[in-house]
């Protein structure tokens, strides 16, 4: 179904936080073109995308300092979109690192600034627009952990700090150390757990709420057929919404899905993502591709709003989906 880029008149930026930045609703989430657990991923066509993302109108990138063996990640955004630095803002992350290709916590406050210093030149940058903490180190105190991103802050390495898989609790305690602008869940259809505490927690407190995995790692895409094989190396399979009878409901639920898009004029893609960047309280949706097209059409879910019939099919779809099986990225 071949669409219009979506013009950047028709995309209202969103404030993140009380940074003072402004974002796409839509994002690109930069760990697929790592290359770690997606297959075939190659650089050129990682630079093609990235390229893309910002000709389709996106301006919010998110890696991380472990997005690749090497920073592979980092490394192939300074390449791609280093000349075209001041229309993006970018995010990073530290705090987990790779030994043995097994990713390692480490969230002490030495480990923090070099990590930060190595993403900047990964990035050919001397600040991002944000900085997370990638997860809470449950072997060093979180206000340790806080208090370093606070000198960071005030250093000018970046302009503002987030905490990404972290529990209300944990985001409280944080606060009380360093400025906190965003936090970064993940959310999704069928992954809503967040609504209960972290949402409104947030929207008190005036932290943006920036969620990855909105298509579920292309099961809400719409893409991957019932009878779909996972290669060997594909991570997805250890997650249980790939498997069994999950898998089977989930696959009735896209079905379902897939009719309400079309009848739309939308792909699953556009329709999903278009739902998750209205839910209230929802600041952007970090979209991971590896290819063009993937991104354009995420690009695409923004700049637009789903009608009140449509939104009442979805809900309806969902409550007969039932309650899914759930399980994060960083248990």
């Amino acid at each position: 179904m071949a669409r219009e880029p979506v013009r950047m008149a028709a995309v209202k930026l969103r404030r993140l936080g009380a940074s003072g930045l402004e974002v796409t609703p839509i994002a690109m989430g930069c760990w697929p073109i790592a290359g770690v657990t997606s297959l075939g991923v190659t650089e050129t066509e990682s630079l093609q995308t990235l390229e893309a993302a910002v000709d389709s109108g996106i301006n919010f990138f998110d890696t991380a300092h472990c997005y690749g063996y090497e920073g592979e990640s980092e490394l192939r955004i300074r390449r791609a979109l280093g000349h075209r630095r001041e229309e993006l803002v970018l995010a990073t992350k530290g705090g987990i690192h790779y030994e043995d290709r097994r990713q390692v916590r480490d969230a002490r406050p030495a480990t923090l600034r070099r990590q930060c210093e190595e993403s900047l030149r990964r990035l050919g940058t001397d600040r991002v627009e944000l900085l997370y903490l990638h997860a809470p180190d449950p072997q060093v105190p979180l206000a340790e952990s806080a208090g370093a991103l606070r000198e960071l802050l005030e250093a000018g390495k970046t302009r503002s700090i987030g905490l990404s898989n972290a529990t209300v609790a944990q985001m409280e305690e944080f606060a009380r150390i360093c400025p906190l602008t965003a936090c970064q869940p993940h959310f999704n259809m069928l992954q809503r757990e967040i609504e209960v505490d972290v949402l409104p927690w947030c929207r008190r407190n005036d932290v943006a709420v920036v969620v990855y995995w909105p298509l579920l790692k292309g099961l809400l895409a719409g893409q991957l057929s019932r009878q779909h094989v996972f290669e060997p190396g594909d991570g997805r399979p250890k997650y249980p919404m790939f498997q069994g009878a999950e898998w089977d409901r989930n696959q009735d639920l896209v079905d379902e899905l897939r009719q309400i898009a079309t009848e739309a004029g939308r792909t699953v893609a556009e329709l999903v993502l278009n739902w998750t960047i209205h839910q209230p309280g929802i600041c952007a949706a970090l979209c991971g591709a590896r290819r063009p097209g993937q991104i354009a059409e995420n690009a695409r879910g923004m700049g637009w709003r789903l009608s009140e019939s449509e939104r009442g099919a979805i809900d309806a779809a969902l409550l007969r989906r039932g309650t899914p099986v759930s399980r994060g990225a960083v248990t």
